[in-house]
């Protein structure tokens, strides 16, 4: 479940970057300090907005950051930040990015049904602004636990 993934602990609010690699990496470095994920992750992530563009950026605001189980995922995470100041990461529809999501796939079915409640809160504009305009994370954690079914 969803709450089973995004926890307190990986969890980080009005983050300041000044790019878009350093807001990936912003994300995924709680994830690499936890030994969840390897630094060769943050890596392939790279690789892939530089072979596939921006393509992670999968609605107004919102990033969704991966790669391949292959590339450095020890087990089964998830990560949210968000930004003090949107990012531009090229998505001329989607960009100023100001919510990133982390996702560590260990196979291809362990994920999904966290994976289909995060995208039920995508779809809900109205608890993704409350997420990036949130100070506390008890208030992100709330908007999580209610799709956490």
């Amino acid at each position: 479940m969803l709450k089973d993934l995004l926890k307190r602990d990986v969890i980080e609010l009005k983050v300041e970057c000044k790019d878009w690699k350093e807001a990936i990496r912003k994300g995924t470095q709680n994830l690499i300090d936890k030994g969840f994920i390897e630094e060769s992750y943050t890596e392939a992530i790279f690789e892939s907005f530089k072979e596939n563009g921006p393509y992670m950026v999968i609605g107004p605001g919102i990033v969704l950051a991966h790669a391949r189980p292959e590339d450095g995922v020890n087990q089964l995470c998830m990560s949210l930040t968000t930004l003090k100041e949107g990012i531009n990461f090229g998505n001329k529809t989607n960009d100023p990015v100001k919510l990133i999501i982390t996702f560590g796939a260990i196979d291809n079915k362990s994920h999904l049904e966290a994976l289909s409640q995060l995208m039920e809160l995508f779809m809900n504009d109205n608890d993704i602004n409350k997420i990036i305009s949130s100070t506390t994370k008890d208030d992100v954690l709330d908007i999580i636990y209610k799709y956490s079914k």
